[in-house]
C-alpha cells in the first residue's frame, strides 16, 4: 500500500507462498499484482522468472512494453476461473427501437464520484484510496452507494476511490473505467439518438445480494423514469 515503508524488507522466517499472497490486502499491498496470490508456487515462480528475464531485455532495447503484456498474461491467467456468482440467465435485453434512435446512459463500477460530492462510505468523509483499500472486508459487506455525474462533467472535477483496483490509470484518464468522452464523441458520430443529462458510478466491491435486491432494482426504475432506452455497463 502506498505510504507503507515496510514493503521493501523481507520478513523473517516468510515462505515464497506467504510472500506472493502479501501483494493481496497483506504486508506488501499492490492491487496490480494481487493476481498472484491465485498461482501455484510454481506458477508463481515461472512468472518471476519470466518477468526478470524480459526485464533484462528491455535494459538492452529500451522497450518495456512486454513487460506489461506479461503482467496482462498472468493476470488473465489467474482470474481466468469460475466466479462466485453464477446466473441462470443474462440480464440483457433487446433495444425497443434502433440505436440510432435511442436514449444512452453509462454505469460503470469504477468508483467515481465528483468532487464535492463524496459519498463518504461509512461515514468517512474524504476517505483515502490507501484507507478503502484497509476496509476492503467492509465495503463488501455493505450495498453501493451511487453517484450521479453529468456528462458535461470536467475530468478535473472527477474524483476515484475503490478498494478493489489500483485507481491510478482511473485517475490519470477516467475513460479508461468511466469512458464519458468516448461517449460524448461517439453520440457526436450519431452512432446513438443521444445521451442522458448523467452517467453513474458505483464502488463494484459490495455486497453482491444487497446490489441485486436492494438497491438494482431502485436504480432501474430511476432510468427507467427516465425514458432511457439502453445502458452501457462498464465492470471494473
Amino acid at each position: 500500500m502506498a505510504g507503507n515503508d515496510d514493503r521493501s524488507h523481507p520478513i523473517a522466517g516468510e515462505s515464497f507462498e506467504e510472500f506472493k499472497h502479501s501483494f493481496s490486502y497483506g504486508s506488501r499491498t499492490d492491487l496490480n499484482f494481487k493476481f498472484l496470490k491465485g498461482l501455484s508456487d510454481d506458477e508463481a515462480s515461472s512468472f518471476f522468472q519470466e518477468l526478470l528475464w524480459r526485464l533484462g531485455n528491455s535494459f538492452n532495447d529500451g522497450t518495456y512494453d512486454r513487460l506489461i503484456e506479461l503482467v496482462y498474461e498472468w493476470q488473465i491467467r489467474s482470474y481466468n476461473g469460475p466466479g462466485r456468482w453464477t446466473y441462470e440467465d443474462g440480464p440483457f435485453t433487446h433495444l425497443k427501437k434502433p440505436l440510432a434512435e435511442s436514449k444512452i446512459t453509462l454505469i460503470t463500477s469504477s468508483g467515481h464520484f465528483i468532487y464535492g460530492q463524496d459519498p463518504a462510505p461509512f461515514g468517512v468523509k474524504n476517505m483515502t484510496q490507501e484507507n478503502a483499500i484497509l476496509r476492503i472486508i467492509e465495503f463488501l459487506k455493505a450495498a453501493p452507494a451511487l453517484s450521479e455525474i453529468p456528462f458535461s462533467t470536467p475530468k478535473s472535477a472527477l474524483r476515484v476511490r475503490h478498494p478493489g483496483y489500483d485507481v491510478r490509470a482511473a485517475e490519470a484518464d477516467p475513460n479508461c473505467v468511466f469512458p464519458t468522452q468516448r461517449l460524448l464523441e461517439l453520440e457526436g458520430d450519431g452512432l446513438f439518438g443521444e445521451l442522458a443529462a448523467s452517467a453513474y458510478s458505483f464502488v463494484g466491491a459490495a455486497a453482491q445480494k444487497k446490489l441485486m435486491n436492494e438497491v438494482g432494482p431502485q436504480w432501474v426504475s430511476m432510468i427507467q423514469d427516465q425514458a432511457i432506452d439502453g445502458v452501457l455497463l462498464v465492470p471494473v
